[in-house]
């Protein structure tokens, strides 16, 4: 293995290679983005993807042949590389006990009744009666939520709060908002139960209720004192994004996806290991759930005090493989390898920071600048190219019928922003706004921000060619040397997606880090280039927000032409909607360049496709207890998948929503045994940065979907 040191100073920045035209007078601005609705598939030269740092040759390798060939672990806060290594219970939760619940011999409950009937009267004693009995009887799977009559006395509804926290502990209580958006309700439910709505009942209020806050944020009255409050665990998952993993665990713990907090997401299609909290729930009720969960494994659980929330990480580790890679000499491969850690990449935004779709996330984030509100629930209703057959038909039944039940029956329900706006088109028709704004916020955040990305690769594009990667240029902003803090070395910390589909951390969360931030920010001037104390790796450009300041040189320009062809200005909203404007966003600065961090590689040779080439965590557990962690299986072609090779090997569903690996990507992946070449490799990188833009620089070639396909030789 080849491992380089990044102790020693890297030699000076290779020559520039650019993919755009031979430079003009002026940097050559593309057209509109909103004309690239009609384009099939999303190129790196749509978003401002075009330059690379060096000139040395690049080659040809498959990025993701198989999910296993990108394996991420999140490093944390502390800079500790995040594994799977136990499926042990912490050692006090032997001292945990379930809540305590009511069953057929508990105490009579008739006192208890009567007082509440004096505190609410006879229906909603009748109602409380109700869930009583369905508990004595063993039918707790079976208990929805009930609703109690409307009470607007503010100070009466805190007297029906702690009467159910002094006599039903194990049932749990909030305050609600009707479907008329103005009464006040007061919920009840079973203690850790799930999201389920109840039907109505008579005299109450129905439970299709406006309030978007998880049940399970209160938890247990009698949760352990000696006990942090939050479990904390290692979330290790297979060809899964982080959502759909915690979804699929929030549903077999009947709770809500909400009451799990995370530092970031991750791609779906690789292997990956991060940290995760959830509120008052007991490692063994995890960990039982081992043995039921499908390209999913959690373990490594402590009790902690505080739940993560978005950006708490440093950055993430990655071991990527390269399959079958053809270059005209090994050496080319080598230099290649070499060149990346010595000379860097551009930091660009990767193609997933604006969809997989055809219509990319920055098209429906241009929209909602300008306040088309109808045109960008178009945008992300109507059909599109490259879609499954089912999803297209249903889009395309609602373009017709406009039946929206009909439609949302035939929706998959992953696609969450397409349900959450017809969700709320059925109850409010016309109001394409609203309905925008029915889409959580993360998602619905996602859409301007990636406008804000699509402009900073075209900045920085426009900044390599101009002005080359050799040196700084005045005019460049970078940040103050002579004061700039260790806490803040990682700019992009209000960012959360690490190669990945794209989560976002809403804007004002970071407010004082951006701050302290934009202070450091200077515009490089004569005397800085006389003392030689910057160069190219300190060079930053803004996300346009507020709060930002532009470069006072020609790459300023870039921002408000591109702007201005879009139908935008960063300086005047169009509208009065805060969350979809600009000038309401404070922004924040991205640096232009980065180099891995403890960077290694090899050359391997390789046969069989389907053999693993990296160990992932769960690898390396099963050579300490094989039988703890995964078992041989057999597919339905009748191979036999041995430990090692199983976590590669997955059936897919119908709806291609889950797993990983079919059968017939098994046969296709051991049809040749002649010997062929990979390239592993390992790097950290800070938060934000994306590992397929490194791999894009060491092979000069396009990391798009389209692209790939054609060199893999499995979707051929």
């Amino acid at each position: 293995m080849r491992a380089i040191s990044l102790l020693n100073p890297p030699p000076p920045l290779a020559a520039l290679l650019c993919l755009l035209p031979p430079l003009k007078p002026s940097f050559p601005i593309p057209p509109p983005s909103k004309t690239l609705a009609m384009a099939k598939t999303l190129e790196e030269s749509d978003v401002g993807i075009s330059c690379f740092v060096s000139s040395l040759p690049g080659f040809r390798g498959v990025l993701k042949q198989r999910y296993s060939d990108f394996i991420v672990n999140e490093v944390d806060c502390d800079g500790k590389i995040v594994r799977l290594t136990s499926f042990d219970l912490p050692p006090n939760c032997s001292d945990c006990k379930e809540e305590e619940k009511p069953t057929s011999t508990d105490k009579d409950y008739t006192f208890e009744l009567e007082s509440f009937q004096s505190l609410c009267g006879d229906v909603d004693a009748q109602a409380l009666k109700g869930i009583l009995e369905k508990i004595s009887s063993g039918m707790e799977s079976d208990i929805a939520p009930i609703i109690l009559s409307p009470d607007s006395d503010k100070s009466h509804r805190a007297d029906v709060h702690n009467f159910f926290k002094k006599n039903f502990k194990f049932l749990v209580t909030d305050t609600v908002e009707g479907s008329d958006g103005k009464e006040k309700c007061i919920r009840v439910r079973l203690a850790g139960g799930g999201n389920k709505r109840g039907k109505k009942r008579k005299g109450m209020v129905s439970s299709d209720l406006k309030d978007d806050r998880p049940f399970d944020s209160r938890g247990s009255d009698n949760w352990p004192v000696h006990l942090g409050k939050f479990l904390r665990f290692n979330l290790y998952k297979e060809n899964k994004d982080t959502q759909d993993a915690l979804g699929v665990i929030g549903k077999m713990l009947g709770i809500q996806q909400r009451s799990f907090g995370f530092s970031g997401t991750k791609d779906k299609r690789s292997i990956s290991t991060q940290r995760v909290t959830v509120f008052k729930q007991h490692a063994n009720k995890l960990a039982a759930l081992n043995s039921r969960l499908f390209g999913i494994k959690v373990g490594d659980f402590c009790y902690v005090g505080e739940g993560l929330v978005l950006g708490q990480l440093l950055g993430n580790r990655f071991t990527i493989t390269l399959r079958g890679v053809v270059a005209d000499s090994e050496e080319i491969v080598k230099a290649s390898a070499d060149g990346l850690e010595r000379n860097g990449f551009i930091n660009y935004y990767g193609l997933q920071r604006f969809g997989s779709g055809s219509v990319p996330t920055h098209l429906v984030g241009a929209a909602l600048l300008r306040g088309e509100w109808k045109g960008a629930v178009g945008l992300i209703l109507d059909p599109r190219e490259g879609e499954r057959d089912d999803i297209r038909e249903a889009r395309k039944y609602y373009k017709e019928h406009g039946d929206v039940d009909m439609t949302l029956r035939k929706l998959p329900r992953y696609l969450v922003a397409e349900r959450a706006i017809l969700q709320c088109l059925k109850k409010c028709p016309g109001n394409y706004l609203q309905a925008l704004k029915a889409i959580p916020r993360t998602l619905r955040m996602m859409y301007v921000h990636s406008y804000q990305s699509y402009l900073w690769n075209h900045a920085a594009s426009m900044r390599v060619q101009k002005y080359g990667v050799s040196q700084v240029v005045q005019g460049d902003l970078v940040y103050c040397k002579d004061n700039l803090p260790e806490e803040v070395v990682v700019l992009d910390k209000f960012e959360t997606e690490d190669d990945c589909n794209g989560e976002f951390l809403s804007d004002t969360s970071c407010e004082e880090i951006l701050e302290e931030k934009l202070q450091l920010v200077k515009a490089v001037d004569s005397e800085d280039l006389s003392k030689g104390i910057y160069s190219f790796e300190d060079v930053v450009l803004p996300l346009p927000g507020s709060r930002i300041q532009f470069p006072e040189n020609e790459v300023a320009n870039v921002y408000h032409e591109m702007a201005k062809r879009d139908g935008i200005s960063l300086t005047e909203s169009a509208h009065g909607v805060k969350e979809f404007s600009i000038t309401s966003m404070k922004g924040g600065y991205r640096r232009v360049f980065q180099r891995p961090v403890d960077f290694t590689w090899e050359l391997i040779t390789y046969t069989d496709d389907n053999v693993a080439l990296a160990e992932t965590d769960l690898d390396m557990m099963s050579k300490r207890k094989p039988d703890d962690v995964m078992k041989e299986e057999v597919l339905p072609n009748g191979h036999l998948v041995t430990p090692s090779e199983a976590q590669n090997v997955r059936r897919v569903p119908a709806d291609g929503s889950e797993g990983g690996l079919s059968s017939v990507d098994y046969l296709c992946s051991t049809e040749t045994l002649s010997p062929k070449l990979a390239l592993k490799m390992e790097l950290t990188l800070p938060t934000s940065c994306y590992a397929t833009m490194a791999i894009r620089e060491l092979q000069k070639a396009s990391t798009s979907v389209t692209y790939q396909k054609t060199i893999n030789p499995c979707t051929r």
